[in-house]
């Protein structure tokens, strides 16, 4: 049975994600799994060091070369510590909050992730990885608890999923004063490198490359593509596509849209590891899907 997928709320413009498990545990036990360190090593995303009371300052390490001490995604502090009901903290400029409710059969564990809503760490965008991140963190947590091994689970699946459900690979056209912009935002795990590499498999030669941040080209019927892959914080690709489209090209503009998301799902997919072809009607469904979004132009 898989888990409930989380919910995205937008609250004073930040992205807030929230999560509800229900749990056949005490909350005395659950709130143990979710705030003593040792017991959190298991599911929790870094090493957490801290102390159990409000105001403490809170340190976070990573395993490899993720983040290094030191920088301000490492540090944190304690702002509610309510046993066993409520635990809350921040890290670097994020909120997180697990609200433990107790039931019959346990208790239900309420999480939430306030984002900054700043930077490519905490914007919508970024939603994409923490999104699919915390659900497995939560499904690592209820594992734990218990005592059984953690379901291996598809990242790309799961991601895919979280993606669909909030709109996070949809792209934007608006209208400019020689024509329309279509623009597509993506939040990618990956380096610049290997995503440079595979995205240039598919993507003409020629024009403005300059490996592996920029590639800009012209369209053959008018028009030019940008793409740019920025730093993501505090690690990965930010993936920004654009591409002008003339005024006298406008039946055009949808199917420009409907086609670059398409590309992308296959990027994102193959940089995750699964090589897709080109899905048959996909384009047409999308292209319908864009038309009942966009407003009128004022053409």
């Amino acid at each position: 049975m898989q888990s409930p997928l989380g919910e995205l709320h937008t609250i004073d413009g930040k992205p807030v994600l929230r999560f509800e498990r229900t749990l056949k545990h005490s909350p005395e036990k659950v709130w143990r799994a979710v705030t003593d360190p040792t017991e959190m090593a298991h599911w929790f995303p870094a090493n957490v060091h801290t102390e159990l009371r409000a105001g403490a300052p809170m340190q976070f390490s990573f395993g490899g070369d993720r983040v290094d001490l030191g920088s301000p995604y490492s540090e944190g502090v304690v702002l509610e510590c309510d046993p066993p009901k409520v635990y809350a903290f921040r890290w670097y400029d994020s909120v997180l909050r697990f609200e433990l409710i107790p039931d019959d059969n346990g208790c239900r564990l309420v999480f939430s992730h306030t984002m900054s809503g700043a930077g490519t760490w905490g914007d919508l965008p970024s939603v994409a990885r923490q999104a699919p991140g915390w659900h497995t963190c939560l499904d690592a947590l209820a594992a734990q608890l218990d005592g059984r091994p953690p379901t291996a689970g598809a990242f790309l699946t799961l991601a895919e999923r979280y993606i669909e459900e909030f709109g996070l690979a949809e792209g934007t056209l608006r209208d400019e004063p020689d024509g329309y912009l279509v623009r597509f935002e993506r939040d990618l795990v990956q380096p610049a490198d290997a995503v440079w590499s595979t995205l240039t498999e598919t993507l003409p030669a020629g024009g403005v490359s300059t490996p592996p941040r920029l590639l800009e080209y012209p369209v053959p019927d008018g028009g030019r593509v940008r793409v740019e892959l920025g730093h993501q914080e505090p690690l990965g690709t930010r993936l920004i596509v654009t591409q002008t489209i003339p005024a006298e090209q406008a039946d055009r503009r949808l199917v420009t849209l409907a086609e670059w998301h398409v590309r992308l799902e296959l990027l994102y997919a193959a940089l995750n590891g699964e090589q897709r072809d080109w899905p048959a009607d996909r384009v047409e469904h999308l292209t319908e899907k864009y038309a009942k979004r966009q407003p009128a132009s004022h053409r």
